[in-house]
């Protein structure tokens, strides 16, 4: 008992400070010697370079004095080819361009789907490539040289590393890279990116580049996603570790999308399918960063599971680093959360009458925003699903001034979704803008697909602005697929198809960017499809640095029944049936969020908890298991046919969303997320969570699957040991008693639920 104790006040030292990941003010961060060797000290986390005529490479990575590497690494590589004739690439369009364009359909199925027809598409660019040379940098000293070493304070706790090279060659006369290691003190971290500069007279373009090519020691390729590797694209954020998982390291990139890479070993660089980059005379090209985050520190085994250094960091620290150092948007989702989305069992067809009728219950069941999806704007044929314009479809809002006013005067903030796609004809963007479509053209129901690597992308922004000042709207929901197509439309910004992906994807994020300029208090989401397809990548680091939220795939309608019928249209003679998949719906709402738990959760949204009730399917504890379910983050997506909801159902739904309002309101729960030292998520078992702020106070969700004991002793880490805690369950509203922090954290405190049973557990000071 005593080692217990011991080891149980070593975890309370290492989950509520920094503790060996802190930066100790008399370790100097950047050590330069007259050989060019340089140590980068981050805390545990040191990297010792070598920079000199052969090239420059890592011969140490260490945590904790460990070296993770096997032998020293290339640094960085790329390939680089000239324009054959020397010149720069013209954009294509119809008139000498592809044969045909890409069409799009939608598959209504379990979930969203896009059927894609691109024959007869193909690429006539009259230029050719020529590769002049592979490039690594440990061994480029035969084409480089001329090598430079600055380091330098930027700001206040800022180290930084600037390491030049210059082109000695006569094909690549003028060509220079910088390679910027960065340092924040108070952080076990490193992060760099890559700068090419062309000063030569040549058209250049550059592939296959990868920014930090390490190979780490086999004894440490142990390896956990922190955020999924799924269709198409790579986890952001990959942990190292040794097989004991007391010293490892993430390798994080903010690459986005499908054109990212983080190798097995480590490595971290573009995506060779998706990724190149054309330099003209005068042009450079800066990477996006990548960074390698140190943890250290003994696994500590608990009375339910083993606390790893790993999750320790990944719930505390690591946090505060992708949002101070990173850019991870901070926000209050208070603002917009609860949210409810009309898409289930409305679709497109909704008009003002039944938007009306939903913000009525709405408004009654505590929802804060209210969500018109696909539906509200004009579109090419009735009742289409894809809509092609920013302006109301007066067909069924005939005034949506008043439509949108009448959400405000029933308390809700108002939410409208927005897509990509124009049509060639009824758009203002294509008269204002005529060739600011993609090309190879994408079609979706007679609209084209528009371009943001075109200036269509500030003209975009504006008319979002421009919603938000004639109706108040403070919450968009960006949809529908077109950047992974690609563009090499004359006059864009793209020179090559390959090099639009990447240019799309920045063009979307300074379109979000302008967007939070002129409206701070708007919040912006990001769905899994305009980030690149049908169903689409996870979320990764670099969305929450230009979005508030983003909807993660699949589109989910467990439970929901026809998600394209209205709940009276619909009989299900098997309601059993129906609560299984609402129960199995609440279960993938936890699976995915605890699959992007290296992010802050609140930023995470998962369509979706469905608010409608067959003949008796959506019972109480299936209602409080929803609310449960999202609680992991915060409560969104809820959608559904209001109008299905006995009055039973929005009491539930009433007193639910007020509980998670004032936990918020008094502990700031729902930027909380903790996970170390108890099981993992499950269905058949019992598992829990925590949404505790730093003092300790706060709500632990507590939920049991189809199995495990009838009662468990629930063990509580994050709390103070020296803290004296009250314990209430919320929804059986039992004063559970006083503990102290000790008793909690060793698991005192039983509770008993039944089969898919669930509790919120409300920690607040003894004296309440």
């Amino acid at each position: 008992m005593l080692l217990i104790k011991w080891c149980m006040r070593i975890y309370w030292v290492l989950f509520f400070s920094i503790g060996v990941a802190k930066i100790q003010a008399q370790v100097t961060p950047i050590v330069m010697e007259d050989d060019g060797a340089v140590e980068l000290n981050a805390g545990p986390l040191k990297r010792k370079l070598r920079a000199d005529k052969m090239g420059l490479r890592t011969e140490v990575l260490s945590v904790s004095g460990r070296n993770m590497i096997v032998g020293e690494t290339p640094e960085l590589s790329f390939r680089i080819y000239r324009a054959v004739p020397n010149k720069a690439p013209e954009g294509l369009s119809e008139a000498i361009g592809t044969d045909g364009a890409i069409s799009l359909k939608d598959d209504l199925a379990e979930t969203d789907e896009l059927l894609v027809n691109s024959d007869h598409v193909g690429n006539v660019q009259q230029i050719a490539w020529k590769q002049v040379a592979t490039c690594s940098a440990s061994t480029w000293g035969t084409e480089f040289d001329a090598h430079k070493i600055i380091s330098f304070q930027p700001e206040l706790d800022v180290h930084q590393l600037r390491v030049r090279y210059r082109c000695n060659t006569d094909d690549l006369a003028g060509l220079a890279v910088n390679v910027v290691y960065e340092i924040h003190e108070d952080y076990p971290a490193i992060r760099k990116w890559i700068e090419i500069i062309n000063n030569s007279e040549l058209w250049l373009k550059v592939d296959s580049l990868t920014i930090d090519d390490l190979c780490l020691s086999g004894d440490y390729r142990n390896v956990i996603d922190l955020t999924p590797s799924d269709r198409g694209a790579v986890s952001s954020i990959r942990a190292f570790s040794d097989n004991g998982q007391t010293h490892g390291l993430l390798q994080v990139s903010e690459i986005p999308s499908a054109l990212r890479v983080i190798s097995d070993e480590g490595a971290m660089g573009y995506h060779l399918d998706h990724f190149e980059w054309v330099l003209g005379p005068a042009e450079q090209f800066k990477s996006e960063p990548v960074f390698t985050y140190a943890y250290t520190g003994p696994s500590i085994k608990t009375i339910s599971a083993v606390s790893t250094a790993l999750d320790r960091t990944v719930e505390t620290h690591f946090q505060r680093y992708l949002q101070q150092v990173v850019g991870i948007k901070t926000f209050d989702p208070a603002l917009s959360v609860p949210l409810w989305c009309s898409w289930s069992n409305y679709g497109p067809l909704i008009n003002d009458h039944n938007m009306r009728t939903a913000a009525d219950i709405a408004a009654d069941i505590g929802i804060k925003t209210l969500l018109l999806d696909a539906g509200w704007s004009e579109a090419n044929t009735p009742n289409a699903i894809a809509r092609f314009s920013v302006v109301p479809d007066t067909a069924n809002f005939p005034n949506f001034s008043q439509t949108m006013a009448y959400l405000r005067d029933k308390g809700l903030n108002a939410g409208l979704w927005v897509t990509c796609f124009r049509h060639p004809e009824r758009s203002a963007d294509l008269k204002a803008l005529p060739t600011a479509y993609s090309y190879p053209k994408v079609e979706r129901d007679g609209a084209l697909a528009m371009s943001y690597a075109s200036n269509w992308r500030f003209y975009y922004a504006n008319d979002l602005i421009g919603l938000y000042d004639r109706y108040h709207a403070t919450y968009f929901k960006q949809d529908l697929t077109n950047i992974k197509f690609g563009d090499i439309a004359r006059g864009h910004d793209s020179r090559t198809h390959k090099e639009s992906m990447l240019r799309g994807l920045r063009g979307l994020f300074e379109a979000q960017d302008a967007i939070a300029k002129m409206a701070p208090d708007v919040h912006l989401e990001l769905t899994h499809e305009i980030y690149w397809g049908t169903p689409g990548t996870p979320c990764d680091v670099a969305a929450l640095k230009h979005a508030h939220y983003f909807h993660v795939p699949p589109n989910d309608y467990a439970g929901a029944g026809n998600p394209r019928q209205r709940a009276s249209a619909q009989s299900f003679p098997d309601v059993d049936s129906l609560r299984a998949r609402l129960i199995a719906g609440c279960w993938n709402a936890r699976r995915q969020f605890f699959a992007h738990r290296g992010l802050p959760l609140r930023s995470i949204e998962y369509y979706g908890a469905a608010t409608v009730n067959f003949q008796g399917s959506l019972t109480p504890k299936i209602q409080q298991r929803q609310l449960c379910s999202w609680f992991m983050g915060v409560p969104s997506v809820f959608a559904g046919d209001l109008e299905s909801l006995s009055e039973v159902n929005k009491s539930i739904y009433r007193e639910g969303f007020a509980l998670l309002n004032r936990l918020n309101r008094q502990y700031n729960v729902y930027s909380c997320f903790q996970f170390s030292g108890v099981p993992a998520p499950t269905d058949t078992d019992w598992h829990w969570w925590g949404k505790l702020n730093e003092q300790g106070f706060g709500a632990v969700v507590v939920m049991r699957g189809d199995g495990g004991e009838s009662a468990r002793n629930i063990n509580i880490p994050w709390v103070r040991p020296e803290g004296t805690y009250r314990v209430r369950t919320c929804f059986t509203n039992r004063d559970k008693g006083v503990f102290s922090g000790e008793e909690l954290i060793h698991g005192k405190m039983a509770l008993a639920l039944g089969h898919y049973g669930q509790e919120i557990l409300e920690i607040m000071p003894a004296n309440r």
